[in-house]
């Protein structure tokens, strides 16, 4: 075979090697259209918040326009888009803290973080969630989550006499977390929050403007402190005053009320 003719041989040899290779090198790329923009939030992809349950399709359509409503009928709020429909650019929330924790397992420690989030109005709204993570980011997302999950009412009263809006817990309450017992007591007016440093921001966030406290255990551990700070504001609701023994006026359950918007054979749709 002379020279001329192997050429051609060797070159068809070539080719599908140069083929595998450039196909190696060009998988995974997005070829002429740019890198990949950012994931849009999970309820947030084609055309903003789509609700899951009953209780948000109430709440986007406008059928439910009050979070207090949600609170008199005890109904279960299980999308955080609930609450911030409701509260609107009043809702504030932030990361108190951040901590690794870690488990032995047989291949060692597994290290992953844990992050306590609160989220409040400052008008007598707060929340406090936890979540653990393997990455910092999910660990956020998800507390913030929790947190608007688990938002309760907080009742506030006055100091002495009622001048003015409430500034003060109506009257001294107790949480318990762990070692640590956290009490509320009513202040005057003028005299701020006398709290340490973690549990003062959940309390203004919550709305409250003067305030004593007086904790016992281990409150160095912030997530317990927290939680027991938390656990004192649920208590406010719990003990009922004579100014608010006066009957109300029974409310229709808004499931019953919107039943046939709900189950009609013409559904319609949240959005609209």
């Amino acid at each position: 075979m002379s020279t001329q003719q192997a050429a051609p041989v060797e070159a068809q040899a070539q080719a599908p090697q140069e083929q595998q290779q450039l196909r190696g090198e060009m998988r995974g790329r997005r070829e002429g259209r740019g890198p990949r923009g950012p994931r849009a939030p999970r309820g947030q992809q084609k055309g903003g918040w789509q609700p899951r349950t009953k209780l948000g399709r109430l709440v986007k359509s406008g059928k439910i326009k009050s979070i207090e409503e949600i609170f008199y009928h005890a109904i279960p709020i299980k999308e955080a888009e609930i609450v911030e429909h409701l509260l609107g650019e009043d809702l504030k929330d932030e990361i108190m803290k951040i901590m690794p924790v870690q488990k032995q397992t047989r291949a060692g420690q597994r290290t992953r973080f844990k992050a306590i989030a609160a989220v409040g109005d400052g008008k007598g709204h707060i929340g406090l969630g936890i979540k653990t993570a393997a990455e910092v980011a999910n660990a956020i997302k998800g507390a913030t989550i929790y947190a608007k999950l688990s938002i309760l009412p907080v009742r506030r009263g006055y100091w002495g006499n009622k001048i003015g809006l409430p500034h003060t817990v109506p009257n001294t309450v107790t949480g318990k977390c762990g070692s640590i017992r956290m009490r509320l007591i009513p202040a005057p007016r003028g005299s701020g929050i006398v709290a340490g440093t973690a549990a003062k921001k959940l309390l203004t966030m919550a709305g409250f403007e003067d305030l004593f406290t007086s904790s016992l255990g281990h409150t160095k551990t912030t997530f317990n402190f927290l939680v027991a700070t938390y656990k004192a504001m649920e208590e406010t609701f719990k003990f009922l005053t004579p100014d608010q023994w006066e009957d109300r006026a029974f409310e229709e359950h808004p499931f019953v009320k919107n039943s046939d918007w709900l189950h009609g054979k013409k559904k319609v749709d949240a959005e609209e």
